[in-house]
This record gives C-alpha cells, structure tokens and sequence, in this order.
C-alpha cells in the first residue's frame, strides 16, 4: 500500500499511474479516497487520477492535533511534490473543495484547474452549528450510534446501499478521529473575498438534493470564480454527487479535462 511522509503525517493514496494530464481528486468530510471510485475508472488511463486520505480519514495516519483547510491544501500540494508532479488538476467534493480552493490560493501556478463538487467558500452555516457540534459530542461520546450514523448518511450520501457501505467504514474509525476534523470543518475560515484571485479555468458541480450545502452558494462560488463558466446541476443528487450520480458527473467531466 503506497504511503507518503508529508508534513508529519503518513498520508496514504492510490495513482493510477500512466502518461496522461494528472488530477488529484480530494474526497469529503467522513469519506476517503474510495468514494472517487466511479471517476478514477471513468478517467484512467487516458488522464493519471491520483486520491488520497485526508488527515482523520481512511488509512491515512494522522497525528491527531488541531489543523486546518490550509493545512490540508499543504499535505495536497506536499503529496504532489513527493510524486513528482509540478501541475495538476485539483477536484474536491465538499471538503475536499474547501482544500483545493485554498491549494489554488497558496500555489496558484501548480493548480492547472479546478473541479469542485458540492462545495462552497464560506463558513458554515451558523443555524446549523449547534446540531453539528452536538452529533460531534455524541460521536466523541458513544461512537456512530445508529441513529447518528444514519442521520449523518442521509446528509451525505442518502442511498440505502451505499449508506451502509459507509456506516460500516465509519465505525472502524477511531472515536476520537472526529475532534480534530470537525473542528476543522466546523471553525473554517471563509475565503469567500479571495476568489477573485483564482483565474484558472473550474468547472463546478452540485446536486439539486444537496441538503448539506444550498445550491445557491455553488451558484454564488461559480460567479466569483473568472474561470467557471457555470454550475452543471447533477438532478436529484445529494451531497455527495459524484458517488450516487456517477455518471452525470463523469460525463462533463471529461469534457472539461479534455478541453483543457
């Protein structure tokens, strides 16, 4: 299993290797890099589709102190360094969008372009703030009890198969591994006045069903965004738009990877 030492973590990631344009896909908060499943088999070998673990998730070992987005826009680009790559394609959904729109910040000539799936650029929302950090401390307490685990699946995911594929996951995480990630999500600084720095090309996703982030705060990141040329609007699907609707995904894309 391939590892990488990147900035005092052992981040784990799979490549796919070959000659074609690098994308490195960053995947949500609670999933890992499986969930990027149905785009790395639609994308290789014509492009080299790199996914990783953020730190708190799958097998990637993490250290377990406090850190940000800004930190994990670093572990990406570090992660690029140790493979080798100087430019890339950087796709994130949710939190994984959170990190590639600051990775585009920190280091604007590596990032080629942007794909962002179910994402936004601010802070969360402060009417949902209490209910978070209550489903955190009940993690933290008891673990993914039923009936969290399948409250938190009905934001994300919403799919009867795939919601117990990932309950299953989640309950070989070490209780403790959501301090540090849900704080990070939950404390998130908003980078909202920084877009206009961002003048590569993006292309933007979001589910009509997305209860988790409002499709108007996709609609307000694309207009911010000089390269994003609009949101494409993945019908029905929720948070997680590239795992339950692969295939109104995949299709554009390609495209866009192509005309790149």
């Amino acid at each position: 299993m391939p590892f990488a030492e990147v900035n005092g973590q052992r981040i784990r990631f799979d490549d796919s290797g070959g000659s074609g344009p690098p994308v490195i896909l960053s995947h949500g908060f609670l999933m890992d890099r499986e969930m990027f499943a149905p785009q790395v088999a639609a994308l290789a070998p014509e492009f080299r589709v790199l996914t990783w673990d953020e730190r708190g998730f799958g097998e990637t070992e993490f250290d377990g102190q406090p850190f940000t987005y800004w930190d994990s826009a670093r572990d990406c680009l570090g992660l690029l360094d140790y493979l080798g790559v100087d430019r890339c394609v950087l796709g994130g959904m949710s939190q994984g969008g959170f990190l590639s729109l600051r990775a585009a910040l920190l280091a604007p000539e590596r990032v080629r372009a942007l794909v962002l799936i179910d994402t936004q650029s601010g802070t969360e929302d402060p009417q949902r703030l209490p209910a978070y950090r209550q489903m955190q401390q009940t993690w933290l307490d008891v673990g993914p009890v039923d009936e969290l685990a399948q409250a938190i699946a009905g934001l994300i995911i919403g799919d009867p198969v795939l919601d117990k594929v990932w309950i299953a996951k989640w309950r070989q995480l070490p209780r403790d591994s959501m301090r540090a990630p849900g704080d990070c999500l939950m404390d998130r600084d908003d980078i909202t006045d920084r877009l206009g720095e961002i003048s590569c090309p993006a292309l933007v996703f979001h589910g009509t069903g997305d209860q988790s982030i409002e499709l108007e705060k996709a609609e307000q990141l694309s207009q911010a965004l000089s390269g994003s040329t609009g949101v494409v609007r993945i019908e029905g699907a929720p948070h997680a738009a590239n795992l339950t609707h692969p295939a109104a995904v995949n299709e554009p894309l390609l495209r866009f990877l192509r005309a790149l």
